[in-house]
């Protein structure tokens, strides 16, 4: 299989960690956002949203978003599982990771900050939107978890929720969010990156990381 995404693209990240869990081989091919690789008639053939990750399967099938590329993951490769069996758990950890890719992350994405500076906005006020979202987004992440069991965000295993929020909190401190509140979301983070497959998804270890 071969991953198109970049470093430090969040949704990408989420499918590496993915992955990696699974213990899935995969190559990768690296389209640089801020120079608008991601645009060029090749890639749009591709992906016509021009957005990554998109994976290519062995038999030339495409898959797109993130979410969904993890959930057929998970069901062609079920070990070990990220989308919990149990119904209740498996809608509150779907919950979780669509409050994040669905709320929080594409409001604060390249595409909307790069508008918000074409519409006039200083790089300071562009800047503590991608804050204030991020802020806001995880402290409401911080209390549908408050009473799960941990060590992760819904017991003792990662979940498609920690798929989500590890890359989110890396994003909110990029952008100076102070996340040093967020308790229960910082003891998940914790656990997830004492793993190696979350450390061999990180931005920092990929081939086209600066």
């Amino acid at each position: 299989m071969t991953l198109h995404g970049y470093f430090r693209s969040s949704a990408a990240y989420r499918v590496r960690i993915a992955m990696h869990l699974k213990g899935l081989p995969f190559d990768q091919v690296s389209y640089h956002l801020r120079r608008g690789q991601q645009r060029t008639p090749d890639y749009l053939a591709l992906n016509p949203q021009g957005l990554v990750p998109s994976l290519v399967l062995e038999d030339g099938t495409v898959l797109t978003q993130s979410l969904a590329i993890i959930e057929w993951l998970d069901e062609t490769h079920p070990s070990p599982r990220l989308v919990p069996t149990d119904p209740i758990r498996r809608a509150k950890a779907r919950a979780f990771a669509l409050a994040i890719s669905c709320d929080i992350h594409p409001v604060q994405n390249l595409k909307v900050l790069v508008a918000l500076k074409k519409g006039g906005y200083s790089q300071e006020a562009v800047d503590e939107w991608a804050r204030s979202v991020n802020f806001e987004g995880l402290a409401a992440c911080e209390r549908l978890i408050a009473e799960e069991p941990g060590p992760f965000c819904f017991g003792e295993a990662p979940t498609i929720a920690d798929v989500c929020l590890v890359p989110q909190m890396a994003n909110a401190r990029r952008f100076g969010a102070d996340l040093s509140s967020f308790n229960r979301l910082r003891a998940a983070e914790q656990a997830s990156n004492s793993l190696a497959a979350f450390q061999a998804a990180a931005p920092q270890n990929q081939p086209d990381a600066e």
